[in-house]
């Protein structure tokens, strides 16, 4: 059955993983640091900058998915694509699963850090902002070790 695949067609697929990976995160992450901070808003509306900055962290997954799409279809891909074989394409696979989940689940923690933090804006008043933030940049490190991970192991796989 594998031996049927398309082998540029699996490394196509694998090209946007990261990018799908990323979009899935931010909106779950958006979702969980926006409806957080609606509440927030309802209760103080003073700390609308704040809420606003927290609930937009977990977009960068998605720029960072959308970079490794580039790197894999733009510069890695035209080099091998006409002798592909399809061990290499499932390689390539593995690799996209690899930043289709470092930019997913990067995006989804963070927007889960930055709600939990929305939360107590109106009790300390806005001063657990950079704190929240140095916890939210724990996780997006993994956002960003997804493009280095990516771009490693597709050199590695040559």
């Amino acid at each position: 059955m594998i031996e049927s695949l398309d082998p540029a067609g699996v490394a196509y697929i694998a090209a946007v993983l990261p990018l799908l990976g990323g979009i899935l995160g931010s909106i779950l992450g958006m979702k969980h640091a926006a409806s957080t901070g609606a509440a927030v808003l309802s209760e103080d509306p003073t700390q609308f900058r704040n809420v606003l900055l927290l609930a937009s962290l977990p977009i960068t997954q998605t720029f960072y998915g959308l970079i490794q799409m580039i790197y894999i279809l733009s510069i890695y891909l035209p080099g091998i694509i006409e002798s592909i074989t399809i061990a290499k394409a499932l390689g390539i696979l593995g690799i996209g699963l690899i930043g289709f989940f470092a930019e997913w689940l990067s995006a989804w923690a963070q927007g889960i850090i930055c709600a939990t933090g929305e939360a107590d804006l109106p009790r300390t008043k806005g001063r657990n902002l950079m704190s929240t933030i140095i916890l939210a940049v724990y996780v997006e490190l993994l956002g960003i070790l997804g493009i280095v991970f990516t771009i490693l192991g597709l050199s590695i796989l040559g």
